[in-house]
């Protein structure tokens, strides 16, 4: 790969990042990541200035069907991944260790699989001994949905109790990143006229 095409995709990718972040606006074209702070490639947002997350049903990789709805009052994490992604590979553990330490606080995960074969997928899940449901999504249109771009996963996305985007991982995480995230979205208590 010739230096001027690396910088070229470089460009493209802070651009298509920049386009995803500025999908999540909800404040007369204002950006998410404008009331929000970013540390470390993890954008955080108070709760007074969190969107609302998109509708999200499909069909599970076991066949059968799915409503996020179904999870309101709960946190969710989504987590964009492929079979094909190597840093997908790398954090399947740490996303697999950290559902298992918070399901209790009221926490479910759901994987989102994109631009992928079943097959290839369920063996995935199988090989990570991945416990949680994840949606198959080969075209990748729930990923566009969140505004993430298919060529920009792993993404991680942790909604809040009340189905608002808290917290947005783009690139691989990591068990110590990740749960003291999700415990704390956890431990927030709704707003009144909140959910259930």
């Amino acid at each position: 790969m010739s230096p001027s095409w690396r910088a070229g995709l470089g460009v493209l990718l802070v651009a298509a990042a920049t386009l995803a972040l500025a999908g999540c606006s909800g404040d007369g074209g204002r950006d998410w990541q404008d009331d929000c702070t970013t540390t470390n490639g993890v954008i955080e947002c108070a709760p007074e200035h969190r969107p609302p997350a998109p509708a999200i049903a499909g069909e599970l990789l076991t066949g059968e069907s799915y409503d996020l709805a179904r999870e309101r009052g709960q946190v969710v994490v989504v987590n964009f991944w492929g079979s094909w992604c190597a840093p997908c590979r790398a954090e399947a553990d740490d996303l697999e260790a950290t559902y298992q330490a918070t399901k209790d606080q009221g926490v479910r995960f759901l994987g989102i699989n994109i631009q992928d074969g079943r097959d290839k997928a369920r063996a995935f899940e199988e090989a990570f001994k991945v416990s949680y449901p994840s949606l198959f999504d080969p075209p990748s249109r729930l990923a566009l949905a969140f505004e993430v771009p298919p060529n920009s996963i792993p993404a991680t996305i942790v909604l809040d109790r009340e189905n608002r985007i808290a917290v947005v991982i783009r690139g691989s995480t990591k068990q110590e990143t990740l749960q003291p995230i999700v415990s704390r979205i956890a431990a927030e208590q709704p707003a009144p006229g909140g959910a259930d």
